[in-house]
């Protein structure tokens, strides 16, 4: 089978450089509008993309002054997307630090079942002490507990998610049986962190599991994502980064005995396109000269956990920053930050300029054509299984995507000019996982 491309639209109100809602074509309301989140799902779905994803955090992320900053919460908006579109994936962020099992288990089924097997899951655990005060406690828990909680949290999910065997309704009117009492398991959980009886009030949904979707890149990141993510999503700036990190993910998936092929690899890219590489290049100038460096250098302090003071706009990071080591927070952005501002002896003004774009992730300014040759380039040299799209504005960053690149790399047979099957999984060539008591035999 031919190899081909991978593509989730970031939904992200106006687009992921952080001055977009400033340019004149934004319109500053749209995180909160269900019609434009409609229009681009629609635009992505036209354009054959695998899936659309929503991230979200239980806290304000940022400053409200610095750009639209209230956020839906994503598995009720993606209900409401799966109603406007018929094929394209709906993945959802959700915590497993500030969640329980059962109601999140129960929440994305029920999205499966709603969007006819297009539910993904994006598993964080959720980095700072400012979520954890939202839920009664002092400080955020330590980076290794948090993954350890995650484990568990996903162990209980997927019973859950098994508790109901695939043949377990029968709506048999004539009998008057409508499921079968011995196909509906009780889970019996009893853990470090959770004790769960169930079973689950949801039957098992068309994917069985939604699909399961990891972003975390430091080493208990990806370890758990070796054992249990089906889609990465990752921040990598250059070429070299991206093929390292995946070289490692996959070999990491073999040592924990899963198929290399089932964990589909996408990192972000930031595309800012234009007809020619002048106008490119004036949009991404343009965008960078919105950039507010008071909300910036403030945003950028608390990611180093530093002062702000500290930061001279013209002159590059401080020498004494904190280990990687002492970090409890996001220790994977942390790191890329700061390696990637010493590597290329960034100011901080350059700094935040870079991240004001993309966060971490590539960011290129360019033609439909060089934006399509640098995905082949990544695509066909152990780099990428397909890409995480972050338009640096909405919507046009997406509809000159959709109109402009997407046909150059399906005319060069590397990405879908049709859907060959319904469900997400089926979008991104993943098998519909067995059912574990089925599997064991389960009869009761």
């Amino acid at each position: 089978m031919t190899r081909r491309l991978h593509f989730n639209l970031f939904l992200h109100d106006t687009g992921h450089h952080e001055a977009s809602w400033r340019l004149p074509e934004s319109d500053p309301h749209s995180n909160l509008s269900l019609a434009a989140h409609q229009h681009l799902a629609r635009v992505a779905e036209d354009a054959k993309f695998d899936s659309v994803f929503l991230a979200d955090s239980p806290v304000l992320w940022s400053d409200p002054g610095r750009r639209p900053s209230g956020k839906l919460e994503p598995t009720l908006l993606l209900a409401s997307l799966a109603v406007s579109t018929s094929r394209i994936g709906l993945i959802a962020t959700a915590s497993t630090s500030y969640n329980e099992p059962y109601n999140l288990a129960r929440r994305f089924a029920s999205l499966d079942h709603l969007s006819g097997g297009r539910a993904g899951w994006n598993i964080v655990t959720t980095a700072g002490d400012p979520a954890a005060r939202n839920f009664g406690l002092d400080d955020q828990p330590l980076h290794r507990t948090r993954y350890e909680r995650a484990d568990e949290f996903l162990d209980v999910s997927t019973k859950l998610w098994d508790s109901w065997a695939d043949d377990a309704i029968v709506a048999d009117k004539q009998a008057g049986v409508h499921a079968r009492r011995d196909r509906v398991h009780p889970i019996d959980h009893r853990g470090t962190f959770f004790r769960v009886n169930g079973p689950l009030n949801v039957p098992r949904s068309p994917q069985a599991h939604p699909l399961l979707v990891q972003a975390g890149s430091s080493e208990d990141g990806k370890e758990f994502a070796a054992k249990w993510a089906e889609a990465i999503f990752t921040a990598q700036p250059t070429l070299a980064e991206s093929q390292a990190f995946y070289a490692d993910l996959k070999r990491r998936v073999v040592a924990a005995g899963r198929d290399p092929d089932h964990v589909v690899i996408l990192p972000g890219i930031v595309p800012v396109i234009g007809d020619t590489e002048a106008e490119a290049r004036e949009l991404d100038a343009e965008l960078d000269r919105l950039i507010a460096p008071q909300y910036a250098v403030a945003q950028l302090a608390q990611t180093l956990r530093v002062d702000p003071g500290v930061l001279d706009l013209d002159s590059p990071l401080p020498a004494d920053l904190p280990d990687e080591d002492e970090i409890e927070g996001a220790k994977s952005r942390y790191t890329l930050i700061v390696d990637w501002a010493r590597r290329e002896n960034l100011t901080v003004r350059q700094l935040i300029g870079k991240l004001g774009g993309g966060r971490g992730h590539r960011t290129f300014a360019g033609t439909p054509v060089q934006v399509a040759d640098t995905i082949q380039h990544y695509f066909e040299n152990g780099a990428a299984d397909g890409f995480n799209i972050m338009p640096a504005v909405l919507p046009s960053g997406i509809e000159a995507f959709a109109a402009k690149v997407v046909p150059i790399l399906q005319e060069r047979g590397l990405f879908r000019t049709e859907y060959e099957g319904t469900t997400l999984r089926e979008h991104y060539g993943l098998p519909r996982p067995a059912n574990r008591f089925t599997l064991q035999g389960a009869t009761r």
